[in-house]
């Protein structure tokens, strides 16, 4: 059998207290620092302990050249190399685990971006258990539990130094932006009407060209910029509540501007789920739609091979979605939202989808305002609730 090394691996030093009742007898409190070693391999769905010996072990097996593990049994104990291999960290020549670290090697992952995307995944997430958990263990006001919060602008010059610049003349723009408010009061009760809904699909994510830029590469022009023009990412819906459209999961095809089916599903089953896809964030789980802007991650690291800024590259193409759908659902008279406390590992399940080769990054959503607010929303200019 041949093994090597698994193509990106990082560790962390955990430090802690033990317990150790030895230390009592001499007078002390019994307790002492003790440092873990925790592994990161994205091609590994969880966090995997490990030792220093393991950890000093790996480092001398090549990721690319594959050894006899008799060869490296002459150096190493055989139990320390079975358990490598059982941590997946070794991986066999022609084993499952090796199959999964090839594909993430075809990737061409950045090996800190990767670590980061998977180190950063959620499943099954409660925000609202985990934030009364906090209130109770922490009591008191924000400004008590996190101190007082950085100023608002982080200036750079006195005020008599800055150079003041003309107002900008009001414009439809302007009162679209002011208009543009993150809702967490939804109208369960009514339905999008389709021509809505395609309208704000198109406009966030609908290709208005299709380019032949090259033999074998096409690229699309949307409304939104992307990095290389590859719109690496792609809208893939929860449907509740949209005329003509039954509830369930969708894939969004950017140009034909069409909708693929992956499962039909019941009211109460789409609210379920739009629950688990947002962390139990209840205020928005009414959203007649989720869109979840899900990275392809091959399309984008085909060109940015390795590199530095690639993943932040999708980020940024999130951010550019997201405002775009804001703002096109808010000329409508919808509302939006957009956030990042998500379970990723859920939507990943429920869409199908292989977390090495595309995975969400946020949810979005739109819909119908409530006629009145229930919960707390950030509309300092009165926009969508006027007077309230």
């Amino acid at each position: 059998m041949r093994v090597r090394r698994c193509a990106i691996v990082m560790f962390e030093p955990r430090e802690g207290l033990e317990f150790n009742l030895g230390l009592v007898s001499t007078g002390g409190s019994g307790l002492r620092t003790v440092v873990d070693w925790v592994a990161f391999a994205p091609h590994v769905r969880e966090e995997i302990a490990v030792s220093a010996d393991e950890i000093a072990a790996l480092g001398v097996v090549s990721p690319s050249r594959w050894i006899d593990i008799d060869e490296l049994a002459a150096t190493h104990p055989r139990e320390l190399i079975d358990a490598l291999i059982g941590k997946d960290l070794l991986v066999g020549e022609g084993s499952a685990a090796e199959a999964r670290d090839q594909l993430l090697r075809d990737n061409h992952w950045r090996g800190a971006s990767a670590v980061m995307h998977y180190a950063s995944r959620w499943r099954g997430v409660d925000t609202e258990a985990n934030e009364q958990e906090f209130a109770e263990i922490t009591q008191g006001s924000l400004l008590d539990r996190l101190g007082p919060a950085p100023p608002v602008v982080g200036e750079r010059a006195s005020a008599v130094q800055r150079v003041r610049l003309p107002p900008a003349e009001a414009t439809t723009l302007d009162a679209l932006l002011d208009r543009r408010v993150t809702c967490r009061n939804y109208d369960a009760t009514r339905a999008l009407t389709l021509a809505q809904f395609a309208s704000v699909l198109f406009r966030a994510y609908g290709a208005r060209a299709v380019d032949d830029f090259a033999p074998g590469v096409q690229l699309l022009k949307k409304g939104v910029p992307s990095a290389g023009g590859l719109h690496a990412t792609e809208a893939y819906l929860l449907v509740q509540r949209v005329e003509g459209i039954e509830p369930g999961l969708y894939h969004y095809h950017p140009i034909d501007h069409a909708l693929e089916p992956i499962r039909v599903m019941d009211a109460d089953a789409t609210a379920a789920l739009a629950s688990r896809f947002v962390a139990t964030q209840a205020y928005f789980v009414d959203a007649q739609v989720f869109v979840i802007p899900v990275s392809r991650f091959r399309r984008n690291f085909w060109k940015y091979r390795n590199h530095a800024k690639a993943y932040r590259a999708l980020i940024l193409d999130v951010g550019h979605l997201s405002q775009t759908m804001y703002l096109a659902a808010t000329e409508l008279g919808l509302a939006a939202f957009i956030t990042a406390a998500v379970n990723e590992v859920d939507i990943e399940e429920a869409f199908g989808l292989d977390p090495l080769e595309e995975g969400p990054l946020a949810v979005c959503g739109f819909g119908i305002r409530a006629a009145e607010r229930t919960e707390i929303e950030f509309d300092p200019l009165n926009a969508a609730w006027k007077s309230c």
